[in-house]
């Protein structure tokens, strides 16, 4: 009889372990309790495995031997309680690809710069002649490429929640690019719960591993005063140089690793801002363990195109600059958005409230935005934040509205940001949807 192999949700990490599972010899059954796309439904179907969409056969799925949650259904869910209760395993899409691959995998966590510090080493890997992967919360699910393709290394770009539910699963190269409060609806309202879950990134570490690091970061390091991991430590800092690691002398990056080292100006990198250079830094670090050579690592930190989404320049109309940073979901995302701005902005936020602390924005708000559009279903808590802050405040609830009303407040030489520090789910699909609408808006004017 074949092990029984329950999978919760539908999405890419679902589906990507449903077709491991399947390939594997499981008896695979999927679940989502809300509708799945057509897409998947097609693979789903040509996989001949056994799904159902919009409820979840409570009976059907306890009868599982192993079960690989998508990484968007909290542990606290009654049903998930009700198989831990029976002590069936529930892991991650991560989890249950990790026990069938021999690849090398490069880990990245972080609330912010993790996809783009993703990309970045994918982009100098693939430069470097590696047969690599890029998966996790990117592209293709992990799952589905050990499955299909199995790479000889992985880039993983990780979230929390699949952190959350990594236990022998291990990072030979793990990266830690910043913590700041996120998610904290998830974590009843506790960051240090969130703070632990990112240290999961660390877990199953030796000796023969690597731990790259933003020393510049309080809560990381705090943490770090007391972590008892094995792994080789490698910080990267703003602040000086480092013996070992990446640091700055001169406005130069220098990095610096066992019998090897790198340095590059900061004018020559081709991400701007003081968040690219921690991400270019982690890049540069990891790409050097992987015994890729100088020239090609300066190649493409100083023209690597940056992701969509994130501070992308989309047109400039009559002279207002229209920026795209969707990809913002949190406060500290924006805040980056905002202390890189040299122009007056327009700035367009809100969305869904992750349990959002302004403060932090407040001081930038006063010195660099003109006036903020408020693009949400309760915008409530954004408008009492910026009252006292920002000028001029106006609400709206679609992204036709939010276009038309940022061109008309903004002025020759400023530029329209959006940048929402909230999830996307109350009036988008996702922080994509959100961000191509804003695109083909802004190209409408």
């Amino acid at each position: 009889m074949n092990k029984r192999l329950v999978i919760l949700g539908a999405g890419e990490s679902g589906v990507g372990a449903a077709v491991l599972g399947h390939k594997l010899g499981y008896d695979v059954f999927v679940s989502d309790s809300g509708q799945v796309s057509e897409k998947y439904k097609a693979e789903l179907e040509a996989l001949a495995v056994d799904w159902e969409e919009k409820t979840h056969t409570v009976e059907k799925i306890l009868s599982a031997d192993l079960v690989v949650k998508s990484p968007g259904i909290p542990e606290k869910v009654a049903l998930v309680q009700t198989l831990i209760q029976k002590g069936i395993p529930v892991i991650s899409e991560i989890e249950f690809a990790g026990q069938h691959s021999s690849a090398k995998m490069i880990c990245v966590t972080g609330s912010n710069g993790k996809t783009t510090t993703s990309m970045l080493i994918h982009d100098i890997l693939v430069r470097g002649g590696l047969n690599v992967g890029l998966a996790g919360n990117i592209g293709f699910s992990l799952a589905r490429q050990v499955a299909e393709k199995d790479f000889d290394c992985y880039v993983v770009e990780i979230s929390s929640f699949q952190l959350d539910g990594m236990y022998n699963f291990k990072a030979d190269i793990a990266i830690l690019t910043n913590i700041t409060p996120d998610h904290l609806d998830r974590y009843d309202g506790k960051f240090e719960k969130y703070v632990k879950s990112k240290f999961r990134i660390v877990r199953n570490q030796t000796e023969e591993d690597m731990f790259i690091y933003c020393q510049d970061d309080k809560e990381i390091e705090k943490v770090m005063n007391t972590l008892s991991g094995k792994a080789q430590l490698f910080p990267f800092t703003l602040e000086g140089e480092l013996a070992q690691g990446a640091g700055i002398k001169n406005d130069n990056m220098q990095i610096t690793i066992p019998n090897k080292s790198f340095q590059m100006s900061l004018k020559d990198l081709a991400l701007k801002g003081k968040h690219n250079v921690y991400n270019s830094m982690a890049a540069g670090i990891s790409a050097m363990a992987m015994n890729i050579k100088n020239e090609t690592i300066r190649e493409a930190l100083s023209d690597f195109k940056g992701v969509e989404h994130r501070l992308e320049k989309v047109v400039t109309v009559r002279g207002i600059e229209f920026i795209n940073d969707s990809k913002a979901t949190n406060v500290n995302s924006t805040w980056y958005a905002l202390e890189c701005m040299t122009k007056p902005v327009v700035w367009i936020a809100g969305g869904t409230d992750k349990g959002n602390d302004y403060k932090d924005l407040l001081k930038l708000a006063s010195q660099k935005v003109r006036a903020l559009v408020c693009l949400g279903v309760d915008n409530e808590k954004l408008k009492q934040s910026f009252k006292d802050y920002v000028p001029t405040i106006v609400e709206v609830d679609s992204m036709d509205e939010a276009i038309k009303s940022a061109y008309f407040l903004a002025k020759k030489g400023d530029a329209v940001l959006l940048s929402p520090a909230c999830a996307s789910f109350d009036l988008f699909k996702n922080y994509e949807d959100r961000g191509t609408q804003f695109k083909t808006e802004a190209r409408k004017l």
